[in-house]
């Protein structure tokens, strides 16, 4: 077993967990979120701290991995529900803004129609001027939203316009007079 999956996860005094039959619950202040467990791992839950086990006898490089992975969703479980997740994206263009409109996220990103993307169950979208943020308690989704926002028109590379995750620095490419490289 590797030296990561020996350590235990933390669980706060404001979440609760709930084991049963391959399945984990856990609640908290910001909601509660559910997940299968594979039938190779096993979780004990212990005073204040939960240990992700493997259940096989002989450890395969499978069931290591697993392991590995269960933990690292567990604790992403644990703190969205305590604290959340969010992600930022930003808006770059003339005339490019979104709205949001019945907790959906209304686009207006050059095309001739707005395009709505609707948020799925405890997911919120806010946006203020050119920032949308995407907030919510599973991860996996927050961020599998964010991704299918930026999907929706991506940053040009020769102008930078488009929608790109808050902070991401893009490498914009040469227009057509500096390849010909005028003298």
């Amino acid at each position: 077993m590797s030296k990561f999956t020996k350590i235990p996860v933390k669980v706060p005094d404001t979440v609760k967990v709930d084991l049963s039959d391959n399945k984990i619950k856990v609640t908290g202040p910001k909601g509660s979120l559910e997940r299968n467990l594979p039938s190779t791992v096993s979780v004990e839950l212990g005073e204040g701290s939960l240990l992700v086990k493997n259940k096989e006898q002989v450890e395969t490089k499978f069931g290591k991995a697993i392991v590995g992975t269960m933990k690292s969703h567990i604790a992403n479980m644990i703190q969205g529900v305590q604290n959340g997740w969010s992600k930022k994206l930003e808006i770059n263009g003339t005339g490019f803004r979104g709205e949001v409109q019945n907790n959906n996220l209304v686009l207006s990103i050059g095309f001739s129609h707005p395009v709505t993307i609707k948020a799925p169950e405890g997911i919120k979208f806010s946006v203020e001027k050119n920032i949308i943020t995407v907030e919510g308690t599973d991860k996996d989704t927050v961020g599998q939203i964010a991704a299918k926002i930026k999907d929706v028109r991506r940053p040009d590379p020769y102008k930078g316009k488009g929608i790109r995750y808050f902070g991401e620095v893009l490498k914009l490419k040469p227009g057509k007079q500096a390849a010909k490289g005028t003298a």
